[in-house]
């Protein structure tokens, strides 16, 4: 169950959905076993998250939810900064930016409190982008977050935590009109890396470094 959970994680953070969801599958056949409910519940949240991916955001949400209130009920703060990420995902692909915020809060506070800070750094990543789409007036606080979740990721060492926020911070520059700074930024991020280049991020990476080299400068 252990194995097989991560092994979703994994694949989730790799945005290989089909690899999530076969893992996925075969935690659940497992979770059917009494006194599993620990790892079971996390399959329901990230099965609910999987759903919101696909369209599904109001049927996603409702999972998410049930698995949460039953991984709580166990007891256990373990891995609750990172489902309740899942959970301000959720609610941004429903269009619910500002329901996020409070979620975040939440997960903010539980990886003080716990000392779980490895998935800290995305946390900041996704309030930069919760507020970024709020209003302009929220830009600046945007921005802010997303220099936080990179510093905060450089600081652990942790490479592709650090090419997520970069590519947040370089989409947020490229649309202020600062495409030389968001060029600068994400090459240095993406000239680290020596494989995975079949990855959802690192694709994103090359094809905006691309869109930057071709934009007129001046």
């Amino acid at each position: 169950m252990w194995a097989l959970s991560w092994a979703a994680i994994l694949h989730w953070h790799r945005q290989e959905l089909h690899a999530t969801r076969e893992q996925l599958e075969a935690a659940v056949a497992l979770a059917t076993e009494p006194g599993f409910v620990q790892w079971s519940a996390p399959g329901t949240i990230l099965h609910g998250r999987l759903l919101a991916a696909q369209g599904h955001a109001a049927e996603g949400i409702a999972q998410i939810q049930q698995g949460l209130a039953a991984y709580r009920a166990t007891g256990s703060a373990l891995l609750q900064p990172y489902f309740l990420a899942l959970v301000t995902e959720t609610y941004r692909c429903a269009g619910q930016s500002e329901a996020g915020l409070p979620v975040l809060a939440e997960a903010l506070r539980l990886a003080d409190d716990t000392g779980e800070r490895w998935y800290q750094a995305e946390l900041y990543r996704l309030q930069g982008e919760l507020l970024f789409d709020l209003s302009v007036e929220h830009r600046a606080a945007a921005v802010l977050c997303m220099q936080q979740a990179l510093a905060l990721a450089r600081h652990q060492q942790a490479k592709s935590l650090e090419l997520r926020a970069t590519l947040s911070l370089a989409r947020l520059w490229q649309r202020q009109g600062q495409s030389d700074r968001a060029q600068q930024l994400l090459a240095e991020s993406y000239d680290w890396f020596t494989e995975g280049f079949v990855t959802a991020d690192l694709q994103e990476a090359q094809e905006l470094l691309r869109e930057n080299s071709t934009r007129p400068h001046g």
